[in-house]
């Protein structure tokens, strides 16, 4: 259905790509539940330095902001910049929805490793990151003791995550491991956790489909292996309830956001956060990558003007405003960065991963590549297929894909 839409949509957008502005007003939607008064802030101080321009923010809820910006799109009456998931960038650019935004090396350098990555097709960016998520491992301590364990020393290999959550489940009321596996987007993104934490990859430098690998064997053979220690019928599960069980004490482990800490500080539970657990063929430190970010749209008429404010809103000083009064992971490296984790070191894994980390991969029918993802694992977690047969089948439902 979105694949239709888009192609009508950019036959619309051809039509409309010439025309000229027809007032001096960039029209932008921001996703939440409320104008950030940072990005507020700079919204002024850019119509403050541009002179006769003025910026139309209009705030959508996160259920209906991805859906409103492909509407308008498709319709060939596109807002001129949005905030989207930036899995969503390599199939509005197919169908000539976007513009690429261009980064100097200098731009690209001053983001963490392989941000960058997370907004690139065919080597052009088509977005601009103005939100970043990566995960770390969290272990319940009090779990740890119960069991046998030593609570301050957390797994440091997936090896040692299974006999963690074993020892937990043989050993107290709680399961050992909190798997992720029901029909959400979050049960892809918690398997890319596995896939980026034993060197793996989805799709290769070249755009070639390589998951079926023996890395990515190695993680699906993980999941299987956990089945016997995590909470009851995982696939009834996905992140956010699995961070409720964690939070009532009924699963010693899981991966999650830096959002857990807050939740955390409010309960009596005493908790560990470390880098995610390594598989045997990892690098160093790896997590997924997810940004959001900041799409120029085609057909506005004022296409190189949102392009300038996409950069102005998101350039190191305003970003690092944001991402710090947001509570997300850092985008760039620096001294105030340094200083947040010198004085919260449980920002440290957040950041540790990233060197190591790899990216949403950029598909055009996205979703299609979610359920190809999602019904893989939960193949393996139910039993209804082994590990080799659902990753072979899944890589060729990839390659069929595109």
């Amino acid at each position: 259905m979105t694949k239709t839409l888009l192609r009508t949509g950019a036959a619309l957008v051809a039509l409309t790509a010439a025309m000229p502005a027809m007032a001096e007003e960039i029209t932008m939607i921001v996703c939440g539940d409320n104008m950030n008064p940072v990005q507020q802030k700079y919204i002024d101080q850019w119509e403050a330095e541009n002179e006769g321009w003025t910026v139309a923010p209009e705030v959508v809820g996160w259920g209906q902001c991805q859906d409103k910006v492909t509407t308008l799109a498709v319709a060939g009456t596109p807002v001129g910049l949005a905030y989207v998931g930036s899995r969503t960038l390599k199939e509005f650019a197919e169908f000539g929805l976007i513009e690429p935004i261009p980064m100097s090396d200098e731009e690209k350098a001053s983001y963490f490793p392989n941000v960058v990555d997370t907004v690139t097709y065919q080597g052009e960016q088509w977005g601009v990151p103005v939100a970043f998520s990566t995960k770390a491992f969290y272990w319940n301590k009090d779990l740890f003791k119960e069991a046998g364990l030593d609570p301050e020393t957390p797994p440091k290999t997936w090896a040692e995550v299974i006999d963690a959550a074993k020892a937990v489940t043989e050993n107290t009321d709680s399961a050992g491991f909190g798997l992720v596996a029901k029909t959400f987007d979050n049960t892809m993104h918690q398997f890319l956790h596995w896939v980026y934490t034993n060197n793996g990859q989805v799709v290769d430098d070249e755009g070639n489909i390589v998951l079926n690998s023996p890395q990515n064997l190695e993680a699906l053979e993980a999941y299987k292996t956990l089945v016997p220690y995590s909470e009851e019928g995982p696939t009834a599960y996905e992140q956010n309830e699995v961070r409720a069980i964690f939070l009532d004490g009924g699963v010693s482990m899981m991966h999650a956001s830096i959002s857990a800490v807050s939740r955390l500080q409010d309960t009596d539970i005493d908790w560990g956060v470390a880098n995610l657990p390594l598989g045997p063929e990892a690098e160093g430190p790896g997590t997924l990558l997810i940004t959001d970010s900041l799409a120029v749209f085609s057909g506005s008429g004022y296409e190189e003007k949102a392009i300038e404010l996409a950069k102005f809103l998101t350039a190191p000083e305003a970003q690092e405003e944001y991402d710090l009064a947001e509570g997300l992971t850092p985008l760039r490296p620096s001294a105030n960065i340094d200083a947040l984790v010198a004085e919260n070191p449980y920002w440290a894994p957040y950041i540790d991963g990233i060197e190591f980390g790899g990216p949403e991969p950029l598909f055009t029918d996205y979703r299609g590549f979610q359920n190809i993802m999602i019904e893989m694992v939960q193949s393996v977690v139910t039993g209804q297929a082994e590990p080799a047969d659902a990753l072979a089948k899944a890589d060729a439902a990839l390659k069929e894909l595109e």
